[in-house]
């Protein structure tokens, strides 16, 4: 058996132990002790929906931010199309110098 291992059967036979001296040494009776238990875990679960739900909210407005961003820092297809002809027009230019250049000598 592993340290992991041990450190688990630890932490289950603790949570054992705690489980059955509180129901031994409970001032209630049971069925009031399992009354009170349902309640907390049902407000546990309500709190972890709640949370998980506003998490939801704020990545779902997270992705919305993210994809303004994106959008408005895309350049539009006509600046991509003006920057394609330029550059095509500078490469022409330069292609032409070249053989000019080498016609020439």
């Amino acid at each position: 058996m592993n340290d992991q291992s041990k450190v688990i059967v630890a932490l289950l036979a603790g949570l054992a132990a705690g489980a059955a001296l509180g129901i031994l040494f409970a001032p209630e009776r049971g069925s009031e002790t399992r009354e009170k238990l349902n309640d907390a875990l049902k407000n546990l679960g309500d709190a972890i929906k709640d949370r998980a739900a506003e998490e939801i909210d704020n990545l779902a407005g997270l992705k919305d931010k993210i994809m303004s961003n994106v959008k408005s820092d895309m350049p539009s297809q006509e600046k991509v199309t003006t920057a394609i002809n330029t550059v095509a027009a500078k490469v022409s230019a330069a292609s032409d110098r070249a053989k000019n250049s080498i016609q020439d000598n």
